[in-house]
């Protein structure tokens, strides 16, 4: 006889492959790697379909039978909208994590960003909290890491050089007139977000790991 103790926290694996990851609107997730993932958009999709039914919910009855009815068809537009999100993001986290031993990602204000009612529709679409989150368990699961790094400058500073390089969010592409570097500006701001968690951090091994295309950490063929 023996028993298995459920509870048991997974054994660290060695982090050999690590990714830097980009969170976005045009892209959903942009990795240091250069590999991009785009974004859903089950809410804007479903907006049509879903204004329809507010609006016969506006004309119905308080109290009737048939406010009550119209009320179970809006809340089925959102159980529908949030089911699909939630399986876009289970899937992705369950690639991110069966691909990579270290995944970076940004530690983002989420709450502050969704108060730009411009951006608010596409932020919860995407829904970059639930999607780390996801990672973040399923990484514990495997015995994998998730890193959360500042991010203050990721989108604006050379991932090459250093350089800080202004650009609004209208300019999709990085170019450095210091260095030339000229890359995705998504892309660019994986690897600065890569590259954090790479520097100053050998208690957690980070600076032995690479992001699949064959260079150190630290370094990119760019």
């Amino acid at each position: 006889m023996f028993s298995v103790d459920i509870g048991a926290n997974p054994e660290k694996v060695n982090p050999n492959t690590s990714i830097g990851i980009d969170v976005g609107l045009n892209s959903c997730v942009t990795l240091s790697n250069g590999e991009q993932y785009d974004s859903p958009t089950y809410y804007r999709k479903s907006e049509r379909s879903l204004a329809v039914q507010q609006k016969r919910l506006s004309k119905k009855k308080k109290g009737s039978v048939n406010r009550l009815k119209q009320k179970t068809k809006v809340a089925k537009v959102h159980r529908k909208i949030r089911n699909q999100r939630l399986d876009f993001n289970h899937k992705l986290s369950r690639v991110l994590v069966n691909k990579f031993d270290r995944i970076v990602f940004e530690d983002l204000n989420i709450k502050d960003m969704v108060k730009d009612h411009h951006l608010a529709k596409s932020i919860h679409d995407v829904a970059w909290g639930q999607l780390i989150q996801m990672a973040k368990s399923k990484a514990e699961e495997a015995g994998k890491y998730v890193e959360l790094v500042n991010p203050y400058n990721t989108s604006q500073k050379c991932s090459s050089c250093g350089n800080i390089v202004k650009k609004s969010l209208a300019v999709r592409v990085h170019r450095c007139q210091e260095c030339g570097l000229e890359l995705d500006r998504d892309v660019n701001a994986a690897i600065n977000i890569f590259d954090l968690c790479t520097v100053g951090t050998t208690d957690r091994a980070c600076g032995v790991t690479d992001v699949g295309l064959g260079f150190e950490a630290g370094s990119h063929p760019f």
